[in-house]
């Protein structure tokens, strides 16, 4: 049984809660969308480059990242950005108008871009220090943080309609949460015990061009987490408008694919240890769009979720293993693969919405089974690292 003053149950613990706190400030702004929307009185593409803002500001946001990562290092960076973004719910809420929720939502992602860096960074950090793979399960801790916002956001929109309310039950959860992690991270990215030698102090003006293996690793990060994002936003209206599935069968498809989607995270250290990352991610992504393509073919509505779960299962492992392996090349590098993953995973949506406006949301999904398919051929131009048996005591429950 693991006690609380073991190291590596510490971390885990304190990492998990920045996961958590991720996935669960994303999915409470997402989940109030439509209220949002009356509230301010805007009209469907106006809700669709509200969206987008906060991809925007993800994307634009990897040299301060960059920067911020050298200068603070991944743990005042990832406490810091996890209260902003708490502090932005508020923001939100109290928007008098369209401008000044553009300019919130585009902050959002900037933080988001920070403590998706920054959290990533100590889980690697993590399984380097203690040599036990752990980043699948903190990945799925992600998706129970919205599993957790949108009961949340279920239980207070019945009790009440305000979404400042809201908001504000949900910044006091994240600075609870804040105030976990703070006492269990690392205080530095290196693991534990590894001798550096002396550098000089690097040139913080000095930009360089990424290396042909971390444009590899964006590529991949991109198309999965377009599959991953799209897959969320997007498989229930499949259901109700390409499969003619009932009112009642429709929220299926998010269930589908997040259910699966954290049983395979809860596994996925296990697959690392004895399969590697390579070949985690190669058959996954090979397994999603494989499934999700003949499912589309075969239409109706069993098909569609037996496609939505392939997605789910196969798809679940390929952020948490290119996060790693992202970490292995420096902070740099980390931080523009997490820049792309969090743009694929916010402008993902709108852009599988464009290619359905243009034709129809078959063809969209199409592009999401497609995406799938890049990652696979993506992942055979990573370098991986080989399978550590030892490191697959990191997989054991916590």
């Amino acid at each position: 049984m693991f006690r609380l003053h073991d190291p590596f149950l510490r971390g885990q613990l304190a990492i998990a809660a920045l996961f958590l706190s991720l996935g669960f400030q994303y999915a409470t702004w997402a989940a109030r969308i439509p209220a949002i929307k009356t509230d301010l009185d805007l009209s469907a593409a106006e809700v669709g480059v509200l969206l987008m803002a906060a991809g925007v500001g993800a994307a634009v946001s990897f040299p301060a990242v960059a920067w911020l990562m050298r200068r603070m290092g991944s743990r005042r960076l990832a406490l810091l950005s996890q209260l902003g973004l708490a502090l932005l719910l508020l923001a939100l809420a109290a928007a008098p108008d369209y401008p000044v929720a553009l300019l919130v939502m585009c902050a959002d992602g900037v933080l988001v871009g920070c403590l998706n860096v920054a959290m990533n960074a100590q889980g690697a950090a993590l399984e380097a220090r203690h040599e036990r793979n752990t980043m699948a399960r903190l990945h799925a801790v992600f998706s129970a943080g919205s599993l957790l916002a949108a009961l949340l956001a279920s239980g207070m929109t019945a009790a009440t309609g305000s979404v400042a309310a809201h908001f504000a039950a949900a910044a006091v959860l994240l600075v609870a949460l804040g105030a976990t992690a703070r006492t269990g991270l690392l205080d530095e990215d290196a693991p534990a015990g590894a001798q550096a030698p002396a550098e000089p102090k690097p040139d913080r003006r000095r930009w360089t061009l990424p290396s042909r293996l971390t444009l590899w690793m964006c590529c991949a990060m991109v198309f999965g987490t377009v599959a991953e994002g799209a897959m969320n936003d997007w498989s229930a209206l499949y259901l109700k408008d390409i499969a003619r599935a009932s009112a009642e069968l429709a929220p299926l498809g998010i269930a589908v694919v997040s259910g699966m989607m954290v049983v395979a995270r809860l596994f996925a250290d296990g697959w690392r240890s004895r399969w590697g990352d390579g070949r985690v991610v190669l058959l996954g992504s090979a397994v999603a769009g494989t499934g999700l393509a003949l499912a589309l073919v075969s239409g109706g509505v069993a098909p569609a979720l037996a496609g939505f779960a392939c997605m789910g299962l196969g798809i679940a492992a390929v952020t948490p293993c290119v996060y790693a392996a992202a970490a292995r090349q420096g902070s740099d590098a980390l931080t523009l693969v997490a820049a792309m993953g969090t743009t694929g995973l916010l402008a993902g949506p709108p852009l599988i919405g464009f290619i359905a406006g243009a034709s129809d949301l078959a063809w969209g999904m199409g592009a999401v089974a497609a995406s799938a398919g890049a990652v696979a051929l993506c992942s055979t131009r990573i370098r991986w690292t080989a399978p550590d048996p030892v490191a697959q005591g990191g997989a054991t429950p916590a």
